[in-house]
């Protein structure tokens, strides 16, 4: 079931989970007799101006290491420090987490306060799951200090309200100290992290948010960390901004 998005003021943005449980996933391919049509023209013959590219007649990657192993992908500097995703350890990071969650401005939006077991079976489905969604922790300078979801936006569905494309990855944060929100670090952070997607996952071409449409900061703070509005669309409990980095425009925007 979709979660709605952590209350954001400008420069504290979350984009908001759209429903992100491994049991409610999709698993896409186009037919081969459907791909096979791409490759032969009127008579029959092959024709190179409209082959399939290989990555397209590949089947959507639902097995192995999903997201390419969001733990390694190191740490990277900044303009507020040195940052690092590490993927969360329950037994180290639950009261954390729970904490955050408990706190008004994230519960109002995240649907996840309560007691440690609530927190801990939302981040148990992720942490022994199938890999198409990491639950991570965001380390600036040594200090966790904000909470990440990294996930197959092509595998989630997400996808059943734009039209996704294989390796999509979507991003869900929320900053969790008071004294982190309201002065920029929500655009600082999704500019970093979907750089490092991009970076690390060469099969990927766009990483994707979707943040309540009536939170105009959550949404300004994307279109400051290069992404773009894409759409408007209907999701079960809200209606959102789709937004959206490409690759080929992550150093013009």
């Amino acid at each position: 079931m979709p979660r709605p998005e952590a209350a954001t003021d400008p420069g504290t943005e979350e984009a908001s989970p759209p429903g992100s449980s491994p049991e409610d996933t999709l698993d896409l391919r186009l037919p081969d007799d459907f791909l096979a049509l791409f490759h032969k023209d009127a008579d029959g013959g092959a024709t190179p101006a409209h082959r399939v590219p290989a990555a397209a007649q590949e089947p959507w990657d639902t097995s192995g290491d999903l997201l390419d192993a969001p733990g390694d992908w190191g740490p990277v500097r900044t303009p507020a420090g040195e940052f690092q995703l590490v993927p969360v350890r329950l037994e180290r990071d639950l009261s954390l987490i729970t904490r955050w969650m408990n706190d008004p401005a994230v519960a109002a939006f995240w649907d996840l306060a309560g007691p440690e077991s609530v927190t801990a079976g939302h981040l148990r489905a992720q942490c022994e799951g199938d890999g198409r969604s990491i639950p991570c922790l965001g380390v600036l300078d040594g200090r966790p200090m904000s909470y990440f979801e990294i996930y197959r936006a092509d595998l989630d569905p997400l996808a059943r309200h734009y039209p996704a494309r294989p390796h999509d990855t979507g991003i869900h944060l929320l900053l969790g100290g008071v004294t982190d929100r309201g002065r920029g670090l929500g655009s600082v952070l999704l500019r970093a992290v979907s750089d490092l997607v991009l970076a690390r996952r060469p099969r990927c071409a766009r990483v994707v948010a979707e943040p309540d449409l009536r939170n105009t900061p959550s949404v300004a703070a994307f279109l400051s960390a290069g992404f773009r509005f894409f759409a408007e669309i209907d999701l079960p409990d809200k209606r959102a901004a789709l937004m959206v980095r490409d690759r080929r425009l992550r150093n013009v925007l």
